[in-house]
């Protein structure tokens, strides 16, 4: 990245019903002298930047080494040779990669890195739950925090739940802390015909949960060759009408594979992944409304340079070392599974 030229031309293309999606070659020159003196403390500290997919798309084009969902960049976390992690998403993201690198600093450049799963559930809870359900597999959501983790057996993902829940030997098995995800994976496992009793606790995504059935219906109405793509996050009746299911890299390769220049596509999603699909393909048809994070939208330019340049306490990730014993039990056992 060397000039102003190239960072406008990588985003020039996003046109999400959103100004925050929208990028002119003014607002470029505003936040190319952040991107410059990023790039230039990556190298000196020998940093490596990780964003989610949902953060703004010039986070991703300008200073991100990988960019993906939560199973792919904590792949990249875990192989990583860097000293220095940075991880523009949201706290439990970061807490994951200090997780599978305990010896490195990891640093959190989100003023506001919450998330409405991962504050949905407490350790008493899941402790208290452990009790009442002895005989079951705790399957944690990656959307939880260090401490959750480490108090579940197997940690998944969006991308892998599926797969994991079917492949875990034991037949009884309880998820969080995502209602809805945990009534698609029961649909999931009757559609099969795998036989598992499966609980779930009732957090949801507030992004997600937002999603309805009827505008599926309403959109393809105006639109008949329309594509729907939905996250395992949203409701069963939504995840019924569409014609995928899949993560937010998922949904990136779905679109690639199936692309044309006459074909619609509808994502319920956070519109990161719109911001990333224009960006990368000029001329995509997308429809529906743009559903954003605020979130993953706290991170900037600016809060990244400030956290690599001189991060606040707050900012460097510390994990109580019998907590990251445990947490990291239930990640690699994720990896396992997920093979």
């Amino acid at each position: 990245m060397s000039t102003v030229e190239i960072l406008y031309a990588k985003l020039k293309n996003i046109a999400v019903d959103n100004p925050l999606c929208t990028y002119t070659f003014e607002r470029c020159q505003r936040l190319f002298p952040f991107v410059d003196a990023i790039l230039k403390l990556k190298a000196e500290k020998n940093a490596l930047i990780l964003a989610h997919s949902y953060v703004h798309p010039d986070i991703i084009y300008s200073i991100a080494d990988h960019c993906g969902d939560s199973y792919g960049l904590a792949k990249e976390a875990k192989n990583t040779h860097a000293d220095i992690i940075v991880f523009p998403a949201v706290r439990f993201m970061a807490e994951t990669a200090k997780i599978l690198n305990p010896s490195k600093t990891v640093i959190d450049p989100n003023p506001n890195g919450g998330c409405t799963l991962a504050d949905s559930i407490d350790v008493e809870t899941v402790l208290s739950l452990r009790e009442k359900h002895p005989q079951h597999t705790f399957v944690c959501y990656i959307n939880t925090t260090a401490a959750i983790k480490a108090v579940c057996d197997i940690c998944v993902t969006s991308s892998n739940v599926y797969k994991i829940v079917e492949k875990i030997p034991n037949d009884k098995i309880y998820f969080l802390p995502d209602r809805l995800m945990g009534q698609n994976i029961q649909n999931y496992l009757k559609e099969n015909k795998i036989d598992k009793e499966l609980l779930y606790y009732h957090g949801t995504c507030y992004v997600h949960e937002q999603f309805e059935a009827q505008q599926i219906d309403d959109l393809k109405v105006r639109h008949p060759a329309l594509k729907v793509l939905a996250h395992p996050e949203c409701k069963p009746e939504v995840v019924s009408k569409a014609d995928a299911v899949c993560s937010t890299t998922g949904m990136i390769d779905y679109v690639k594979a199936h692309k044309d220049a006459t074909t619609p596509f509808l994502l319920l999603t956070e519109c990161g992944i719109a911001s990333r699909l224009q960006a990368e393909n000029p001329g995509l048809k997308l429809v529906g409304s743009c559903a954003m994070c605020r979130y993953m939208r706290s991170n900037s330019l600016e809060a990244v340079y400030k956290a690599l340049k001189a991060p606040k306490p707050d900012q460097v990730i510390e994990i109580d070392s019998i907590v990251l014993k445990y947490a990291l039990r239930s990640i690699e056992a994720m990896f396992k599974y997920a093979e």
